[in-house]
Protein backbone atom coordinates (compact mmCIF):
# COMPACT_ATOMS: atom_id res chain seq x y z
CA UNK A 1 0.00 0.00 0.00
CA UNK A 2 1.60 3.29 -0.78
CA UNK A 3 2.35 5.80 1.90
CA UNK A 4 0.33 9.07 1.88
CA UNK A 5 2.63 11.75 2.49
CA UNK A 6 2.32 14.16 5.30
CA UNK A 7 1.26 17.58 4.67
CA UNK A 8 3.42 20.16 5.30
CA UNK A 9 2.18 22.94 8.21
CA UNK A 10 3.47 26.62 7.03
CA UNK A 11 6.09 27.64 9.78
CA UNK A 12 4.22 30.91 10.81
CA UNK A 13 1.37 28.81 11.71
CA UNK A 14 1.60 26.00 14.71
CA UNK A 15 0.09 22.79 13.81
CA UNK A 16 -2.52 22.99 17.00
CA UNK A 17 -3.92 26.13 15.62
CA UNK A 18 -7.24 25.61 14.06
CA UNK A 19 -10.62 27.97 13.03
CA UNK A 20 -12.60 25.68 15.31
CA UNK A 21 -10.87 26.82 18.66
CA UNK A 22 -12.70 29.10 21.11
CA UNK A 23 -12.06 32.85 21.04
CA UNK A 24 -9.60 33.79 23.30
CA UNK A 25 -11.31 35.94 26.93
CA UNK A 26 -10.88 39.61 26.41
CA UNK A 27 -8.70 40.74 29.71
CA UNK A 28 -10.72 43.47 31.37
CA UNK A 29 -9.41 46.89 31.74
CA UNK A 30 -8.66 48.67 34.71
CA UNK A 31 -11.12 51.75 35.25
CA UNK A 32 -9.82 54.84 34.70
CA UNK A 33 -11.22 55.61 38.47
CA UNK A 34 -9.35 52.52 39.87
CA UNK A 35 -5.77 53.43 37.62
CA UNK A 36 -6.00 56.90 39.14
CA UNK A 37 -6.36 55.38 42.52
CA UNK A 38 -3.29 53.16 41.82
CA UNK A 39 -0.98 55.94 40.68
CA UNK A 40 -1.91 58.33 43.77
CA UNK A 41 -1.28 55.54 46.24
CA UNK A 42 2.12 54.70 44.57
CA UNK A 43 2.82 58.32 44.49
CA UNK A 44 2.12 58.74 48.23
CA UNK A 45 4.59 55.80 49.33
CA UNK A 46 6.96 57.52 47.89
CA UNK A 47 6.11 60.56 49.04
CA UNK A 48 5.53 60.36 52.56
CA UNK A 49 8.57 58.78 53.40
CA UNK A 50 11.12 61.73 51.69
CA UNK A 51 8.14 64.37 53.30
CA UNK A 52 8.89 62.89 56.48
CA UNK A 53 13.04 63.09 56.32
CA UNK A 54 12.50 66.54 55.08
CA UNK A 55 10.47 67.94 57.63
CA UNK A 56 13.28 66.19 60.28
CA UNK A 57 16.28 66.35 58.13
CA UNK A 58 18.43 69.08 60.70
CA UNK A 59 20.79 69.61 57.79
CA UNK A 60 18.12 71.76 55.56
CA UNK A 61 18.31 75.30 55.48
CA UNK A 62 16.48 77.58 57.31
CA UNK A 63 15.37 81.14 55.90
CA UNK A 64 16.19 84.13 58.49
CA UNK A 65 12.55 84.04 58.95
CA UNK A 66 12.38 80.21 59.88
CA UNK A 67 15.10 80.68 62.15
CA UNK A 68 13.13 83.14 64.15
CA UNK A 69 10.13 80.93 63.98
CA UNK A 70 11.99 77.93 64.81
CA UNK A 71 13.57 78.97 67.86
CA UNK A 72 10.32 80.09 69.49
CA UNK A 73 8.59 77.40 68.82
CA UNK A 74 7.94 75.09 72.24
CA UNK A 75 5.44 73.06 70.59
CA UNK A 76 7.84 71.86 68.52
CA UNK A 77 11.08 70.75 69.89
CA UNK A 78 12.30 69.25 67.07
CA UNK A 79 11.87 72.67 65.13
CA UNK A 80 14.12 74.10 68.11
CA UNK A 81 16.56 71.34 68.01
CA UNK A 82 16.48 72.25 63.84
CA UNK A 83 17.08 75.95 64.58
CA UNK A 84 20.21 75.82 66.79
CA UNK A 85 21.95 72.88 64.68
CA UNK A 86 21.66 75.50 61.60
CA UNK A 87 22.91 78.29 64.09
CA UNK A 88 25.72 76.18 64.97
CA UNK A 89 26.67 75.69 61.24
CA UNK A 90 26.75 79.44 60.84
CA UNK A 91 28.55 79.85 64.08
CA UNK A 92 31.44 77.11 62.65
CA UNK A 93 31.64 79.04 59.57
CA UNK A 94 31.83 82.64 61.59
CA UNK A 95 29.04 84.01 59.75
CA UNK A 96 28.64 86.96 61.41
CA UNK A 97 24.26 87.18 60.49
CA UNK A 98 24.97 84.07 63.42
CA UNK A 99 24.87 86.56 66.36
CA UNK A 100 21.66 87.96 66.27
CA UNK A 101 20.05 84.64 67.56
CA UNK A 102 22.84 84.44 70.88
CA UNK A 103 20.21 85.90 73.03
CA UNK A 104 18.25 83.02 71.78
CA UNK A 105 21.27 80.01 72.72
CA UNK A 106 21.30 81.77 76.36
CA UNK A 107 17.27 81.59 76.76
CA UNK A 108 17.47 78.21 75.97
CA UNK A 109 19.65 76.94 78.23
CA UNK A 110 16.97 76.32 80.63
CA UNK A 111 14.22 75.59 78.17
CA UNK A 112 12.01 72.17 80.11
CA UNK A 113 13.25 69.73 77.26
CA UNK A 114 16.58 68.15 77.45
CA UNK A 115 17.15 67.53 73.86
CA UNK A 116 16.75 70.96 73.38
CA UNK A 117 19.35 72.08 76.68
CA UNK A 118 22.12 69.41 75.63
CA UNK A 119 21.81 70.61 71.82
CA UNK A 120 22.14 74.48 73.12
CA UNK A 121 24.97 73.66 75.51
CA UNK A 122 27.22 72.05 72.39
CA UNK A 123 26.49 74.38 70.39
CA UNK A 124 27.53 77.26 72.68
CA UNK A 125 31.16 76.09 71.80
CA UNK A 126 31.33 76.98 68.89
CA UNK A 127 31.91 80.88 69.51
CA UNK A 128 33.52 82.23 72.25
CA UNK A 129 32.79 85.59 71.62
CA UNK A 130 29.17 84.94 72.59
CA UNK A 131 27.91 87.29 75.18
CA UNK A 132 26.40 85.11 78.08
CA UNK A 133 27.35 81.80 76.77
CA UNK A 134 30.13 81.39 79.80
CA UNK A 135 27.40 82.01 82.25
CA UNK A 136 24.85 80.12 80.78
CA UNK A 137 27.10 76.64 80.31
CA UNK A 138 28.64 76.90 84.21
CA UNK A 139 24.78 76.89 85.40
CA UNK A 140 24.18 73.99 83.35
CA UNK A 141 26.96 71.83 84.63
CA UNK A 142 24.42 71.11 87.55
CA UNK A 143 21.79 70.28 84.95
CA UNK A 144 19.93 66.89 85.96
CA UNK A 145 20.62 65.45 82.29
CA UNK A 146 24.29 64.19 82.12
CA UNK A 147 24.46 64.87 78.69
CA UNK A 148 23.21 68.81 79.19
CA UNK A 149 26.13 68.93 81.79
CA UNK A 150 28.74 66.55 79.39
CA UNK A 151 28.05 68.73 76.45
CA UNK A 152 28.12 71.79 78.88
CA UNK A 153 31.61 71.03 80.29
CA UNK A 154 33.32 69.71 77.00
CA UNK A 155 31.96 73.36 75.66
CA UNK A 156 33.53 75.29 78.04
CA UNK A 157 36.92 73.75 77.47
CA UNK A 158 36.62 76.01 74.72
CA UNK A 159 36.64 79.01 76.76
CA UNK A 160 39.60 77.81 78.35
CA UNK A 161 36.90 76.45 81.30
CA UNK A 162 38.01 73.26 83.32
CA UNK A 163 35.29 74.06 85.46
CA UNK A 164 33.09 70.73 84.36
CA UNK A 165 36.32 68.17 83.96
CA UNK A 166 34.85 65.82 86.42
CA UNK A 167 31.23 65.75 84.20
CA UNK A 168 34.34 64.93 81.06
CA UNK A 169 35.80 62.03 83.09
CA UNK A 170 32.29 60.86 83.34
CA UNK A 171 31.25 60.72 80.06
CA UNK A 172 34.15 57.65 79.62
CA UNK A 173 32.48 55.56 82.35
CA UNK A 174 29.40 53.26 81.94
CA UNK A 175 25.89 54.19 83.31
CA UNK A 176 24.15 51.99 86.19
CA UNK A 177 20.71 52.38 85.19
CA UNK A 178 18.45 51.52 88.25
CA UNK A 179 14.86 51.27 89.14
CA UNK A 180 12.68 54.30 91.09
CA UNK A 181 10.56 52.03 93.06
CA UNK A 182 9.78 48.59 93.58
CA UNK A 183 8.21 46.46 90.80
CA UNK A 184 8.46 43.11 88.63
CA UNK A 185 10.96 43.23 85.66
CA UNK A 186 8.63 42.42 82.55
CA UNK A 187 10.99 42.82 79.61
CA UNK A 188 14.49 44.09 79.10
CA UNK A 189 17.02 44.68 76.32
CA UNK A 190 19.71 41.91 75.17
CA UNK A 191 23.37 42.46 76.55
CA UNK A 192 25.25 43.93 73.18
CA UNK A 193 22.40 45.97 72.56
CA UNK A 194 23.30 49.02 70.62
CA UNK A 195 20.67 51.94 72.64
CA UNK A 196 20.35 55.46 71.70
CA UNK A 197 19.82 58.14 74.23
CA UNK A 198 16.63 57.47 75.22
CA UNK A 199 16.46 54.05 74.28
CA UNK A 200 14.19 51.55 76.02
CA UNK A 201 16.31 49.60 78.78
CA UNK A 202 13.89 47.80 80.77
CA UNK A 203 9.67 47.91 81.16
CA UNK A 204 8.92 47.50 85.07
CA UNK A 205 5.26 46.76 86.50
CA UNK A 206 4.48 48.41 89.37
CA UNK A 207 1.11 47.65 90.21
CA UNK A 208 -1.40 49.15 87.66
CA UNK A 209 1.45 51.21 86.41
CA UNK A 210 3.91 49.99 83.48
CA UNK A 211 7.11 52.05 84.05
CA UNK A 212 10.16 52.42 81.40
CA UNK A 213 13.71 52.71 82.08
CA UNK A 214 15.64 54.67 79.29
CA UNK A 215 18.93 55.14 79.21
CA UNK A 216 20.42 58.77 79.70
CA UNK A 217 23.33 57.92 76.71
CA UNK A 218 24.19 56.86 73.56
CA UNK A 219 25.98 53.57 73.84
CA UNK A 220 25.58 49.46 74.13
CA UNK A 221 24.37 47.17 76.95
CA UNK A 222 27.41 46.31 78.70
CA UNK A 223 25.71 43.90 81.50
CA UNK A 224 21.99 43.06 82.79
CA UNK A 225 21.42 42.54 86.38
CA UNK A 226 18.61 41.17 86.34
CA UNK A 227 15.96 38.67 84.60
CA UNK A 228 12.65 39.10 83.19
CA UNK A 229 10.39 38.14 86.17
CA UNK A 230 12.27 39.44 88.70
CA UNK A 231 10.66 41.12 91.74
CA UNK A 232 13.11 44.26 92.50
CA UNK A 233 13.44 46.99 95.42
CA UNK A 234 14.18 50.49 94.36
CA UNK A 235 17.37 51.19 93.69
CA UNK A 236 18.44 47.99 92.18
CA UNK A 237 20.53 48.00 89.49
CA UNK A 238 19.25 46.57 86.19
CA UNK A 239 21.93 47.29 83.73
CA UNK A 240 25.18 48.85 82.29
CA UNK A 241 25.44 51.37 79.56
CA UNK A 242 28.80 52.09 77.92
CA UNK A 243 29.02 55.07 76.45
CA UNK A 244 29.10 55.22 72.41
CA UNK A 245 32.52 55.80 70.52
CA UNK A 246 31.70 59.60 69.64
CA UNK A 247 30.89 60.41 73.45
CA UNK A 248 34.07 58.83 74.39
CA UNK A 249 35.90 60.91 71.56
CA UNK A 250 35.02 63.98 72.53
CA UNK A 251 36.12 63.30 76.43
CA UNK A 252 39.34 62.13 75.43
CA UNK A 253 40.22 65.00 73.49
CA UNK A 254 39.13 67.59 75.89
CA UNK A 255 41.06 65.59 78.75
CA UNK A 256 44.30 66.25 76.20
CA UNK A 257 43.68 69.90 77.12
CA UNK A 258 42.32 69.86 80.86
CA UNK A 259 42.92 66.09 82.10
CA UNK A 260 44.90 65.44 85.87
CA UNK A 261 46.59 62.59 86.67
CA UNK A 262 43.81 61.56 88.89
CA UNK A 263 41.61 61.31 85.70
CA UNK A 264 43.83 58.26 84.24
CA UNK A 265 42.28 55.29 85.52
CA UNK A 266 38.83 56.51 83.29
CA UNK A 267 41.35 57.13 80.50
CA UNK A 268 43.56 53.68 80.54
CA UNK A 269 40.76 51.08 79.71
CA UNK A 270 40.53 52.51 76.28
CA UNK A 271 44.62 51.81 75.88
CA UNK A 272 43.41 48.04 75.39
CA UNK A 273 44.08 46.53 72.07
CA UNK A 274 40.39 44.89 72.04
CA UNK A 275 38.01 44.19 69.31
CA UNK A 276 34.98 46.92 70.95
CA UNK A 277 37.96 49.55 71.44
CA UNK A 278 38.18 51.14 67.73
CA UNK A 279 41.86 52.06 66.89
CA UNK A 280 41.07 55.86 66.63
CA UNK A 281 40.01 55.66 70.18
CA UNK A 282 43.14 53.78 71.44
CA UNK A 283 45.08 56.24 69.75
CA UNK A 284 43.43 58.92 71.38
CA UNK A 285 43.56 57.55 74.73
CA UNK A 286 47.48 57.35 74.63
CA UNK A 287 47.77 60.65 73.55
CA UNK A 288 45.98 62.28 76.18
CA UNK A 289 47.82 60.15 78.67
CA UNK A 290 51.09 61.48 77.48
CA UNK A 291 49.76 64.98 77.44
CA UNK A 292 48.62 65.06 81.08
CA UNK A 293 51.98 63.66 82.33
CA UNK A 294 53.44 66.28 80.42
CA UNK A 295 51.73 68.75 82.10
CA UNK A 296 52.69 66.89 85.93
CA UNK A 297 55.77 66.52 85.36
CA UNK A 298 56.10 70.65 84.55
Amino acid sequence: MAVQPIPLVPADKPANVGDNLAPQATRPRMSSRNRLLFFLTAWLVVLMPFMFWWSTWFGRALTTKQMGEYLNDDKHPRHIQHAIVQLGQRMSRHDPSAARWYPDLVRLASHPREEVRSTDAWVMGQDTAGRGFDEALLKMLEDPSLMVRGNAALSLVSFGDSSGRPQIVSLLQPVTITTPTASRVTDTAGVGTAIHQGGLIAKLQDGDETRELRSPITGRVRTLSTATGASVVAGTAIATVEPGEEQVWEALRALYLIGQPEDLPAIRPYQRELPEVPERLRQQAIETERAIQGRAGK
